[in-house]
């Protein structure tokens, strides 16, 4: 018979004892080796990481060549030779010691980096990991030197002035490492992320990259819009937009993908600080946050964005791997990103996907001073630049605001179509007729235009001319035909309108004089009681008259048309979804989208060339007209050549 006394007194003496050597083991400093182990893990995560560690050196060498050689996905085998200062044979046992480094000296130049690297531990992180073999000529010495990372040894070689980095068998000496490691296509995958990204910082920097034998890619020196091209692709070259946005010692510059390039992921999307590739939270929901205007929630931009400032503004000394920053004043850091990408989308116009001509044949490009301001851009209606094919450049002045139409005669269904309100729109009766609408300011106060015919380049987007099934309408200006989406250029109008508004906390009501009852269940009675102060802020008056009944009884004039119910529905189910307070900032652009589209002109609605025309107007005066708020194209052009060439004209 055991005795479970004894067993249980035997288990625990058996535990002390194996403590016991682990608790009396000393404190001792560790190995050389052993520490740029422990450092690999964090800057060697993958033949990647040995890639970009190397390439960044090369560029701080003053390379303007760069040939890249992988083997096995860059776990057999990696070599990357560049054209630089290179480094003479006394510093080369140098360059393998950690922390030893020519980029840095004191704390003032760690606060104010202007290289690539500075840590000083890449080298040797990735000699404790592989094999590693220096071969370095400067412009001064005869020959090359060649040193052995595993022996020290140093000896005579042939080479150019530069330097040679070769690794190999990475992780031969840490196997449990190396079965971390994916496939090899999929570790050649990830270096080739990192050397686009290191190309499309370079253009000035020619490239070339070798993967098993074969050549892989290869990029000659070029200016950064034909690098981005040959990168990113003919979508993103085809509809993109370049800007340059400085404030100061801040810029912004790059291309920004328009929405009508967006895609199902964020895998084209390249933020560079100083020179540097980084991923960063704040600067990508600033840039995000400018999309939102003009992108569907599900689809992600498309970019590549530099941003300079003073080194001393911020810090890259954050995480071995360099990837990461952190920024002084981070918030106008995010303002000035934000605004100055949102401005780039609200200039550009005429910019959707390219006609059978391979692009537009006209842009609408408000000009303007670029200025860095915490406010959002709200300015005036802007000065719209026409730019054809041939360069020839027409500048209009618009006028363009609610109610003042530049066209001879008053457009008697304007009120229907735009919801425009005279001043007493928040008292006035909402029996109102359409077919009696007040007279037009403008056609009040100044006396009728002289009639003038119109020519074909009076208009960015010229004048009707007809309608397709109550969808599309047809517009002919000095460069052929100009197709719109009357929906969703209705709905971006609407939009910015509804938007304008709410900023200015001058968002007009509409009383109704007889309040419409609807059903309601118990959330949306809810959400009636709680949400009031956001409910009054967008214009809504609703009041719970029973447990299952709401009634509407004000909404914002220019919904005053809209199906009501439904319209009530979808504020509440958005107030639900996201709750007051986020509903009036982070997801206002839902909610306003949910406002735009119920009252958005709808498909099969005939109109009056009255009508059509003062929707070409208001898109000519609307900032981001070119698409709806879901990134969708409102408007595309056919020139002429387009229709010579569909019917054969001239062949």
């Amino acid at each position: 018979m055991v005795d479970l006394n004894e067993t249980s007194a035997g288990a625990s003496v058996a535990v002390l004892t194996a403590d016991a050597p682990r608790r009396s083991r000393t404190i001792a400093p560790l190995p050389d080796q052993l520490i740029s182990q422990i450092a690999a893990g964090e800057v060697v995560e993958r033949p990647a990481s040995v890639v970009k560690e190397l390439l960044e050196n090369a560029l701080d060498a003053g390379a303007k060549t760069l040939r890249i050689t992988l083997d096995e996905g860059g776990v057999k085998h990696i070599v990357v030779a560049d054209d630089g200062y290179g480094m003479p044979p006394g510093e080369l046992p140098l360059a393998l010691m950690r922390h030893a480094t020519s980029k840095i000296g004191s704390l003032a130049d760690l606060e104010a980096v202007t290289t690539l690297g500075f840590r000083g531990e890449a080298i040797a992180s990735i000699a404790s990991v592989a094999e590693l073999f220096i071969t370095s000529r400067t412009e001064s010495c005869p020959h090359a030197t060649r040193i052995d990372a595993q022996t020290g040894a140093i000896s005579p070689a042939a080479g150019a002035v530069g330097t040679t980095m070769e690794v190999r068998e990475l992780y031969f000496n840490t196997p449990a490492r190396r079965k971390f490691l994916k496939s090899e296509q999929t570790e050649l995958g990830h270096c080739l992320g990192v050397i686009r990204r290191t190309a499309l910082a370079r253009p000035d920097v020619a490239i070339s990259v070798m993967h098993n034998g074969k050549a892989v890619e290869h990029w000659n020196t070029s200016d950064p819009r034909t690098r981005v091209a040959k990168i990113l692709g003919e979508v993103f070259e085809t509809a993109h937009l370049p800007f340059d946005e400085r404030a100061g010692p801040l810029a912004v510059y790059g291309c920004a993908g328009l929405p009508t390039a967006s895609r199902g992921r964020a895998d084209q999307q390249y933020f560079f600080v100083n020179g540097r590739f980084v991923r960063d939270k704040l600067l990508t929901h600033a840039v995000r946050a400018a999309y939102e205007d003009v992108l569907h929630g599900n689809r992600y931009p498309t970019y590549v964005l530099f941003l300079d400032l003073p080194p001393e503004s911020v810090d890259v000394n954050v995480h071995p791997s360099k990837i990461e920053v952190r920024f002084r004043d981070s918030r106008s850091i995010h303002q000035y990103v934000f605004h100055a990408v949102q401005r780039a989308l609200a200039r550009q116009a005429g910019a959707s996907p390219e006609t059978t001509s391979g692009g537009h044949a006209a842009q609408l490009t408000p000009t303007g001073e670029s200025s860095f301001s915490a406010k959002p851009f709200t300015s005036a209606p802007p000065t719209l630049n026409l730019k054809s094919e041939n360069g020839t450049n027409w500048m209009r002045q618009s006028r363009m605001t609610q109610g003042t139409l530049p066209v001879e005669q008053p457009l008697a269904l304007y009120d229907a179509l735009f919801g425009r309100k005279d001043s007493g729109a928040g008292t006035s009766s909402a029996t109102t007729t359409r077919e009696e609408p007040a007279p037009l300011a403008w056609a009040e106060s100044k006396p009728p235009a002289p009639y003038h015919d119109h020519s074909a380049d009076e208009q960015p987007l010229g004048f009707a001319i007809g309608q397709i099934h109550g969808i599309y309408v047809l517009a002919q200006n000095a460069h052929g035909l100009v197709l719109v989406d009357m929906h969703a250029a209705h709905e971006r109008i609407l939009y910015e309108q509804f938007k304008n508004a709410l900023a200015g906390r001058a968002i007009a009501v509409q009383p109704l004089l007889i309040p419409v009852s609807m059903t309601a269940g118990p959330v949306e009675i809810g959400i009636v009681e709680e949400e009031r102060d956001t409910l009054d802020a967008l214009g809504f008056d609703l009041a719970v008259l029973s447990p299952t009944s709401i009634a509407i009884r004000a909404v914002p004039a220019l919904l005053k048309d809209a199906d009501l119910q439904s319209l009530a529905r979808a504020v509440l189910a958005d107030l639900h979804a996201y709750g007051g307070s986020r509903v009036l900032t982070e997801r206002q652009h839902e909610l306003l989208g949910t406002l735009a589209c119920h009252n958005a002109v709808c498909a099969n609605r005939r109109l009056t060339l009255d009508e059509m025309n003062a929707l070409l107007r208001q898109m000519e005066a609307t900032e981001r007209a070119d698409q709806c708020n879901h990134g969708r194209p409102t408007w595309f052009q056919l020139t002429l050549a387009d229709l010579d060439r569909l019917f054969m004209r001239g062949q």
